[in-house]
């Protein structure tokens, strides 16, 4: 079942661990276990996850790789025991149990997706982690409706653009913030009703503004700290809050009377600590409900830059400065 012109070893992206500073190595070539597909990866997706894990803040599951890297695109060159759904020379992009940070990468069948029409490597990398972030804290925690009204924080983020994308497409009136006029313009672009500069505006006040706190249905955060009492504050009753990261600190002096008296549920999540069941349902229902906005064009994932693997380290330095707009890609 596997072919015999695969070569010994990959190439990987490794990390000293005295300075924590990366290079490329190589390891043995990995071997798709049953129920896993062995990928030739074009493109490979960088998350701050993949930060987190290079300082030690976010150790990989036991059972994972070590090597960084979520999410993959490329081509299916080899298959477990048990795969039927797909057939080598398959262009896939995939959820990766770690190991993305390479040239070859395996990944859980159940977390495989079809590369929509007219997607380049590079776009469909930037679509597993953020397609399955978005569906499972939005819309199955959250659970947005057609019609409400959701904040989106870190609106220019490969998760928020993405965020920003669907949610409008799917009927919500979104509003967002992101780091200057040119993201903000952008998600405005994308379907947001509102984007607000968080550097020189509150988001608070804007919302007030325009009549709107106390309005907010539903708010996607990644950013935490100061945030969190504004959150709850332009929440309406019955909202739904729900976290997934906390740049601006784990740590807020908060005032939970609105929790209480706005009846608000207050949830949160990381993707990589859920089980392959609970991620495969993901993946089944963003086929259902996503995939069909992906084809017919009205969301497109943005990616932007994309660098060799060799330039790792450059590429994460650049996710960590808060310039980019959309996803940054590796390219082996």
């Amino acid at each position: 079942m596997n072919p015999t012109t695969l070569p010994s070893q990959r190439r990987v992206v490794a990390v000293d661990p005295d300075d924590q500073a990366l290079s490329v190595a190589h390891e043995p070539m990995p071997i798709a276990a049953a129920g896993e597909v062995l990928i030739k990866v074009h493109a490979a997706g960088i998350n701050r996850a993949d930060l987190l894990q290079r300082a030690g803040l976010y150790p990989p599951p036991a059972d994972a790789s070590p090597i960084m890297g979520l999410e993959v695109a490329g081509e299916v060159v080899a298959l477990g025991q048990g795969v039927s759904q797909w057939q080598v020379g398959d262009e896939i992009c995939a959820l990766t149990h770690g190991g993305g940070y390479a040239d070859y990468s395996v990944a859980p069948v159940s977390q495989c997706l079809p590369i929509p029409a007219d997607l380049s490597m590079a776009q469909a990398a930037a679509l597993p982690e953020a397609l399955l972030t978005v569906w499972h804290n939005i819309f199955q925690r959250a659970g947005l409706q057609t019609g409400e009204k959701i904040l989106v924080h870190g609106g220019a983020s490969g998760i928020g653009t993405m965020g920003v994308m669907i949610c409008s497409a799917l009927g919500a009136e979104v509003y967002t913030t992101a780091g200057t006029k040119e993201k903000c313009s952008a998600l405005e672009s994308m379907g947001a009703t509102r984007a607000i500069n968080y550097k020189t505006e509150d988001f608070e006040a804007v919302l007030k503004e325009r009549q709107l706190a106390g309005s907010i249905n539903v708010i996607f955060d990644m950013v935490g700290g100061d945030f969190i009492q504004k959150n709850f504050n332009v929440c309406a009753e019955e909202g739904r809050i729900v976290n997934i990261a906390f740049i601006r600190g784990f740590s807020a002096e908060v005032n939970f009377a609105p929790l209480l008296m706005k009846r608000l549920t207050l949830t949160g999540s990381t993707l990589r600590a859920q089980t392959f069941s609970q991620k495969a349902l993901m993946v089944e229902e963003i086929l259902a409900n996503v995939y069909p906005l992906l084809e017919n064009g009205s969301v497109r994932p943005v990616v932007d830059r994309e660098f060799p693997l060799e330039q790792a380290g450059a590429a994460q330095a650049y996710m960590q400065s808060g310039q980019h707009m959309g996803k940054i890609v590796l390219v082996p």
